[in-house]
């Protein structure tokens, strides 16, 4: 198991390099100074050349991901050329965001689309059936945006169950411990604001929640379908056992590695997907933290971003793996 996490954490390395290389040509290729977009307009040839001086940005662009580079070894990231903060600390600061907006969509996902699953394996070919991949096929072909979008003009504008965007209402913010508005509610023992920070938060994560519902409807219902025609399955129906406990203990068990994977796919996807959601629902997110940064040309928060992002993705993969032992004792290691 050490040399299997050994090598694992060896390829997270080598992730992290090609990510950081990709992103920091990226950047530098878009159009625009850096020093234009800081100063103005209207600043002079002078105050330019000087500015350019101190980001470092007059120097070729190997000189300049070198010294990155050395600086990442050494846990410097780079100062944001808005805040002037660590960038890394900037995502860090909005992180929480991501974070609870994705474990919300992640729930939603698992705890709709498991069942749904294996409801639809079980009755294999009824009006039910029919209708759950119908609307499953719907989730997974549609952009998030549009249906985000949709959701946004029904529920907030026309009907106005709930607000249009943001975390919290104005003037209402729970005191900050965790960064998620409903733990840091919930632990200031507030019910208004935990309704609130809840009722914030639900169509945002129900939104992003759609593919990855859809995907884990679709997958564990192919797995139980499959799990269903092992013969120790055949043997146990054939004993009389009743068939809850013949789904639940030798189906489900035996379809649970699969399903397992495609769910902490999704967490990872979810993680680097959030983007469009947070953009669309206006949530201070790592997501909207990019997209601004991208659009004011603040590379070192979009590399930080970018590699802290992969890192949780090649993590969560890993956790993943791990679990197949505990899921399958004859699992000796990954």
């Amino acid at each position: 198991m050490a040399p299997y996490i050994a090598q694992r954490l060896l390829q997270l390395a080598f992730v992290l390099f090609g990510v950081s290389m990709v992103v920091f040509i990226a950047m530098h290729l878009l159009p625009g100074d850096v020093a234009q977009l800081l100063l103005g307009d209207h600043a002079t040839v002078q105050a330019l050349a000087r500015l350019r001086q101190q980001l470092g940005i007059d120097q070729p662009v190997w000189v300049q991901y070198v010294r990155f580079v050395a600086g990442a070894l050494h846990g410097d990231l780079g100062l944001s050329l808005q805040t002037n903060h660590p960038a890394i600390d900037d995502v860090l600061v909005a992180f929480p965001v991501t974070l609870q907006l994705t474990m919300t969509s992640l729930a939603i996902a698992s705890l709709i689309g498991v069942p749904l699953g294996v409801l639809t394996a079980v009755w294999q070919g009824t009006r039910f059936d029919t209708a759950v991949m119908t609307l499953t096929l719907f989730g997974v072909s549609m952009p998030i945006f549009w249906f985000g979008l949709m959701l946004l003009i029904l529920f907030a504008a026309v009907l106005g169950w709930v607000p249009t965007g943001g975390l919290m209402p104005v003037g209402m913010e729970p005191p900050r411990v965790t960064g998620m508005s409903v733990v840091d509610s919930l632990l200031a023992g507030d019910p208004v604001m935990t309704w609130e920070a809840i009722h914030y938060l639900l169509l945002p994560a129900f939104t992003l929640a759609t593919v990855p519902l859809a995907l884990i409807t679709r997958i564990t219902r192919a797995e139980v379908m499959a799990a269903a025609l092992f013969d120790h399955v055949r043997t146990a129906r054939a004993k009389g056992l009743a068939e809850r406990r013949v789904v639940v203990r030798h189906v489900l068990r035996n379809a649970a590695i699969p399903i397992v994977t495609v769910i902490g796919l999704q967490l990872g996807l979810l993680l680097s997907g959030a983007v469009l959601t947070e953009t669309i629902f206006s949530l201070p997110g790592v997501g909207r933290l990019m997209v601004d940064s991208i659009l004011s040309r603040d590379y070192p928060v979009v590399q930080a971003g970018a590699l802290f992002i992969a890192a949780l993705f090649v993590l969560v993969n890993l956790v993943v793996d791990l679990s197949y032992a505990v899921l399958d004792p004859r699992i000796t290691r990954p």
